[in-house]
């Protein structure tokens, strides 16, 4: 016969046993991209802002970006991961809507801001220095939130 600690004992690993083979919670998931959803917050003069962004963080992702989009929410951006520090540059072929494009060092400070960029421009968009990230909201966006160079990127990607 068990004693009242063996039978807690048994339990308590019972219930380790059980919670450890749940599988991890799922990230969200755009429905129009298919593309992981996180969170991304700038630290502007004005206080935090926090954005959902859509990740891009292979080739073929970054490549098709925010192409063919009619829109784009207030609340949402996209977030271009590169895996290691590039001069990037951006066009706007096939994009619809006008963006503005912020370029983020590797420490997550904002390099500049290519606001309200050129619908369908092949012009080169370029970085003003090394970037790991770049964020695209909606054009007009970063001025109407006081986004400015300088200002600090939280997400994870930024060390």
């Amino acid at each position: 016969m068990l004693t009242v600690a063996a039978r807690t004992l048994a339990l308590v690993l019972s219930l380790a046993i059980y919670a450890c083979a749940q599988p991890a919670p799922r990230a969200a998931i755009d429905p129009v991209s298919g593309l992981e959803l996180e969170q991304v917050v700038v630290e502007t003069q004005n206080g935090p802002v926090t954005f959902t962004a859509e990740i891009a963080d292979d080739e073929h992702e970054r490549n098709r970006g925010l192409m063919f989009r009619e829109s784009l929410a207030d609340d949402r951006g996209m977030l271009f991961h590169f895996q290691q520090p590039e001069m990037a540059s951006f066009w706007m072929r096939n994009t619809i809507i006008p963006l503005d494009i912020i370029f983020i060092a590797p420490d997550g400070r904002i390099l500049n801001i290519a606001e309200r960029t050129t619908p369908y421009s092949e012009e080169p968009v370029p970085a003003v220095g090394m970037t790991r990230g770049v964020l695209e909201l909606r054009g007009g966006r970063a001025a109407e939130l006081g986004i400015r160079p300088g200002d600090h990127v939280r997400h994870r990607i930024f060390q």
